[in-house]
């Protein structure tokens, strides 16, 4: 298994830009006490837009994140369909059936602990072709109001688990529900992670109506799109199906009819 080479941080101008205005708050304050309050505003809001960035998934305030494909990738043509929140033993099967029937690769963000407990479902994404990428160890709803200590444990026992399952260390990550803070960007870049988010998302985590998700997702379909669907967590159509059962064919015949080729986040870094 090939050592994930670890990325030195560097903090984005916003992060540098908040990390100056605290200091100088206190230069501020420790000269004239009496401006505190105006200092304790500043404060406030900094951290306001700091929190801000965190909740809005396709920011790049907070560092590196990936909301299309860089136009360098290795196909002008390309496009990423990602796959979170599994596997799930009932659904991914039928996924990558799909997969292969349309010869397409795709990218699944799973679940550390979905993956222990299937292994086998782990072992045939990656033998298929596709790439299994890290979408944290027990995806938690917490996750974004965590330490940095914290993170990085949970990120690094799913970085170990897919290794161990498939032989290749993931090289991209996505936060649970896009949600994070300031402390993940020097996590990732500590385990050789890139923070990728998404140009669309279905909702077909919340939405059972395989058109109104197809809708989202197909609107203005170009080349360096990531789009985003759940083989874990799926919403149910009205007859009890995953619906990314019945919007992964009609998305597929899309981009095929796009002229569009479907590749994992990997290839396209590669």
């Amino acid at each position: 298994m090939k050592a994930v080479q670890r990325s030195r941080w560097r903090p984005s101008p916003f992060v540098v830009g908040s990390a100056a205005c605290h200091v100088g708050a206190a230069l501020a304050v420790a000269v004239q006490p009496q401006v505190w309050p105006w200092s304790l505003g500043v404060l406030a809001l900094d951290h306001a837009v700091l929190t801000a960035a965190g909740l809005w998934p396709r920011s790049h305030l907070l560092g590196t994140n990936w909301t299309r494909l860089p136009p360098t990738t290795g196909s002008p043509r390309g496009i990423a369909i990602t796959i979170d929140d599994g596997p799930d033993p009932e659904v991914t099967p039928e996924v990558l059936a799909l997969l292969r029937t349309h010869g397409a690769r795709a990218t699944f963000f799973c679940i550390g602990e979905r993956l222990r407990r299937h292994p086998d479902l782990a072992r045939a994404i990656h033998g298929e072709g596709h790439a299994i990428e890290n979408h944290s160890y027990h995806h938690a709803h917490s996750f974004s109001l965590r330490g940095p200590r914290a993170l990085a444990a949970e990120i690094a026992r799913a970085q170990d688990c897919v290794a161990e399952l498939t032989g290749r260390a993931p090289r991209f990550f996505r936060a649970p529900a896009g949600l994070r803070n300031p402390f993940l960007d020097p996590v990732l870049a500590g385990q050789g992670l890139t923070l990728a988010s998404w140009t669309r998302r279905g909702f077909d985590t919340l939405d059972g109506d395989a058109q109104a998700v197809l809708g989202r997702l197909g609107r203005r379909l170009a080349a360096g799109d990531i789009l985003l669907l759940h083989d874990g967590h799926a919403a149910r159509t009205r007859s009890g199906e995953a619906v990314i059962l019945q919007v992964l064919p009609r998305l597929l015949d899309l981009v095929a009819r796009a002229a569009l080729e479907p590749v994992t986040l990997r290839a396209a870094l590669d």
